[in-house]
């Protein structure tokens, strides 16, 4: 039986390597594609002087689902590739999509803008002195878990080729610059016209770069029909945190998705 695609969309300098903990549950069920957003470590450059937008990355997410012959998909996404994903289904190329914690929620011009705008800064400049060191701090589990606390509850969990890909993946990213200035002069998650599609948005227990609290009110608000739940115990790249409890939050979803393609079919 031909499996059905999944697109697994990372985050804001993150890399596809962060889905690696939940590949091989998902994979029994899908034909499980992982692209590299433009600008990021592994996917296409965006040119010097040229703007780097949501729209822009969404273009190149679309073009590379157009290479693989992926007419539709299902979509997950975590932190920024929950709104990537959000923003494809809206071009009509979901099955059903599943966010993580997803970006874009917050208020235009809100306190919560500025908040995620300065992080980024600042981690990027935290990045010039840890990126060198990636390998001795992913060498050790105590030193992961340190290395890792904003993005994770239990970064020993990750390997340390995946720890240090993780590090060397977020300092290599060229986007930050831009991609904050983007924020601040387009603002977030712009009105969708409601998605015929299966949605669910489901927030980390522990994020500490994107709370429910400030974050979450905007999608429940444009999009009131989607299914909103928690993640328990786990952090703003809830992967390596639990990878079954993430692979079965999309899982659930991708069969609805499925089973409503049926009908239509039928």
């Amino acid at each position: 039986m031909d499996r059905s695609p999944l697109v697994l969309v990372h985050g804001f300098t993150a890399t596809p390597g962060v889905w690696a903990p939940v590949l091989p549950r998902l994979a029994e069920h899908h034909d499980v594609h992982v692209p590299a957003l433009a600008g990021h470590a592994g996917g296409v450059a965006v040119p010097d002087g040229f703007e780097a937008t949501i729209t822009v990355l969404v273009d190149d997410l679309e073009a590379q689902l157009d290479r693989a012959g992926l007419e539709t998909a299902h979509l997950a996404g975590n932190s920024l590739g929950g709104w990537l994903a959000l923003e494809l289904a809206a071009r009509g190329r979901a099955r059903s999509v599943v966010c993580l914690s997803p970006g874009g929620g917050w208020e235009p011009g809100s306190r919560e803008e500025a908040r995620i705008v300065a992080y980024f800064v600042r981690t990027r400049r935290l990045l010039r002195h840890v990126a060198p060191r990636a390998r001795t701090l992913a060498s050790r589990p105590r030193l992961r878990r340190l290395a890792m606390r904003d993005v994770c509850q239990h970064g020993e969990r990750l390997t340390p080729a995946q720890a240090e890909e993780a590090i060397r993946g977020a300092w290599e990213c060229a986007l930050v610059d831009r991609m904050a200035e983007a924020v601040r002069r387009d603002g977030p998650l712009r009105e969708l016209e409601p998605l015929t599609c299966p949605v669910r948005i489901a927030w980390a227990e522990h994020d500490r770069i994107l709370p429910s609290r400030g974050y979450s009110e905007r999608f429940r608000r444009l999009l009131p029909d989607a299914e909103y739940t928690t993640l328990p115990g786990v952090g703003h790249v809830p992967m390596a945190d639990d990878p079954e409890l993430v692979a079965r939050t999309i899982l659930e979803v991708s069969a609805a998705g499925d089973r409503q393609a049926a009908v239509a079919a039928a």
